[in-house]
């Protein structure tokens, strides 16, 4: 805003600049930030804030969260994680390398069973393994690899 228009500029000449001349203008009279919550601000912060004062509930000293966060997946979601090209490519040569399906990179941490795997071999990395996933992705060639 361009000088010339702000209020200090209006009221050159005026006395008391506007803040009358009986209070006057002082620093922090009703003290500063949350001062006087307790006290001369009470009103206001139970109307306005209640709860605002007190405890509730116990404590929960180091507290760990997303401790149980473990989103999983089925063997029949499995091969969508990488493409379909990919699949292909790797099956016309079954005696040379099998395809790495990294479950956590993909945002998953646990590997389920449920569902078929087409008869390919397929090296799975995940945290953890159900036993039957374990079964199956060992029974059509494959391997389970525990990363952190």
């Amino acid at each position: 805003m361009p000088t010339k228009k702000t209020k200090t500029r209006k009221l050159r000449g005026h006395v008391s600049h506007g803040h009358g001349r009986i209070g006057k203008h002082r620093k922090h009279p009703g003290g500063r930030g949350n001062a006087g919550g307790m006290h001369h601000h009470r009103i206001n912060f139970d109307k306005y804030h209640p709860g605002y004062f007190g405890k509730l509930g116990m404590r929960h000293y180091h507290l760990k969260r997303n401790t149980k966060f473990c989103p999983t997946i089925n063997l029949d979601k499995l091969w969508t994680l990488v493409s379909e090209q990919t699949r292909v490519n790797y099956s016309k040569k079954p005696d040379g390398p099998a395809p790495i399906i990294d479950v956590v990179h993909a945002g998953y941490f646990k590997v389920l069973g449920k569902g078929k795997l087409p008869n390919q071999p397929v090296i799975v990395k995940a945290k953890f393994f159900s036993r039957k996933a374990e079964e199956k992705i060992k029974e059509v060639g494959g391997a389970c690899v525990l990363t952190a």
